[in-house]
C-alpha cells in the first residue's frame, strides 16, 4: 500500500529554502494581531455548528458511534454546550473557563468523527472520501489548538465581547 503524503512547501525569497505551508499559515494565523477576530469566528462557528444539532440532527446522530446510548439526546447535549461555548468566548470574566469547556468537548466528539472515517459513513451534502475523512480526524487538534490559545490569561482591553461595557477602553 502506497503511503499519502501530501508535502505542501513555499520557497521563501530570503535563502531560497523551503518553508513548509503548514507552518507559514500557522505563524500568519496565530499572529496575536488575528486572535480577536478568530475568537469571533471560532464562537460564530460554534453557535452555527450547535443550532444545526437541534434544526437537522439526523446527520449528527448518524455519526455516534453505536455502543452511546440515546444518540439523539446526545447530538442535543452536544449541540446545547457548543451554542453555549460560542457565547461564553465572546464573554471575557468566562472566556478562559469557555475555553476549557470546549477543548473537553472536542476530545468528547472525537469518537464521532472516528467512527464516521472507520465505518465510512456518508453524510447527505458532505463529500464522501476516504481522504476527506481521514483530514477530519487530525483537524480536531487543530479546534483544540484554536481553544487553547484562548485558555491563556488575556488581559487585552480590545477582547472581543458581546458584553456592554466591552471592550474595555480608557
Amino acid at each position: 500500500m502506497a503511503a499519502l503524503s501530501l508535502e505542501l512547501s513555499l520557497s521563501c525569497a530570503w535563502g531560497g529554502s523551503d518553508l513548509p505551508l503548514f507552518f507559514l499559515l500557522t505563524k500568519m494565523i496565530l499572529n496575536p494581531k488575528n486572535k480577536e477576530i478568530l475568537r469571533v469566528i471560532l464562537a460564530v462557528c460554534m453557535v452555527v455548528a450547535g443550532i444545526l444539532h437541534f434544526a437537522k440532527p439526523m446527520p449528527f446522530v448518524k455519526i455516534v458511534p453505536d455502543l452511546l446510548p440515546y444518540p439523539l439526546v446526545l447530538v442535543w447535549i452536544s449541540g446545547g454546550i457548543e451554542i453555549l461555548c460560542g457565547i461564553g468566548l465572546l464573554i471575557p470574566p468566562i472566556s478562559q473557563a469557555t475555553a476549557w469547556v470546549l477543548i473537553a468537548l472536542f476530545i468528547a466528539v472525537f469518537p464521532a468523527n472516528i467512527n464516521m472515517a472507520v465505518n465510512n459513513i456518508s453524510l447527505e451534502g458532505i463529500p464522501n472520501s476516504p481522504w476527506l475523512q481521514a483530514i477530519r480526524l487530525p483537524f480536531q487538534a487543530v479546534l483544540i489548538a484554536w481553544a487553547y490559545w484562548y485558555t491563556k490569561p488575556d488581559n487585552n482591553p480590545k477582547q472581543a465581547s458581546i458584553l456592554p461595557g466591552y471592550p474595555q477602553t480608557d
